[in-house]
C-alpha cells in the first residue's frame, strides 16, 4: 500500500474536483513545479492510485438504458476461467468479488428486458457458473465518490 502525503493528497483532490487539469494547471494551483507534479502523478499511477483514466459515459446514452446487478454463485476452483468469459461479454459493466451467499456482483446494461435475459442466460452458460439472481436497478440514489474518503484522508494526514 502506498503512503499518501499530504501534497499526494492535495494532488488527488485537484484531479478529482477537475479531471481535464493539465499538469500545468496543476502545478499553478499546488505551487509546485510541473516536474514534481508529473513525477507524483507517475509514482501514484504506478502505485495503483488511480483506478481508471477511462471517462466515464452513461450506459443509457449508447442505447442501454436498463441497468440491473447480476449475483453470481460460482465453483471456486473455476474464478480465473469465469472471470476472464464475463470480461469478454460486453453488456458487464463491472464485477466485483464478495463475501456471503454469493460469490460474484456484476452490474449489467442492455437495451431492455429481452436482452437483460439474454444476457442473464450468457453468463449462466459460463463453465462453473452454478446460479445467478438479477436485480434491476430502479435508480442511483449516490454515484460512486471517493471525495469524502480523500477529505477524510487529508483530515488524518493533518494530524
Amino acid at each position: 500500500m502506498t503512503s499518501l502525503d499530504q501534497v499526494d493528497l492535495e494532488l488527488i483532490a485537484a484531479l478529482s474536483d477537475d479531471p481535464r487539469v493539465t499538469v500545468v494547471a496543476l502545478a499553478e494551483r499546488l505551487r509546485l513545479s510541473r516536474n514534481t507534479v508529473q513525477a507524483r502523478m507517475s509514482r501514484l499511477d504506478k502505485a495503483g492510485v488511480f483506478q481508471s483514466f477511462e471517462r466515464s459515459i452513461s450506459p443509457t446514452a449508447l442505447g442501454f438504458p436498463l441497468q440491473a446487478f447480476v449475483s453470481i454463485g460460482v465453483d471456486q476452483a473455476s474464478l480465473p476461467q469465469i472471470t476472464e468469459e464475463l470480461r469478454r461479454v460486453p453488456e458487464v459493466v463491472q464485477v466485483h468479488g464478495v463475501s456471503g451467499q454469493v460469490d460474484l456482483l456484476a452490474l449489467v446494461a442492455c437495451r431492455d428486458a429481452r436482452h437483460l435475459f439474454d444476457v442473464d442466460a450468457r453468463i449462466l452458460s459460463v463453465s462453473g457458473v452454478d446460479r445467478t439472481e438479477t436485480q434491476l436497478v430502479m435508480s442511483e440514489a449516490i454515484s460512486y465518490r471517493v471525495s469524502g474518503l480523500m477529505e477524510l484522508a487529508r483530515r488524518e494526514n493533518r494530524r
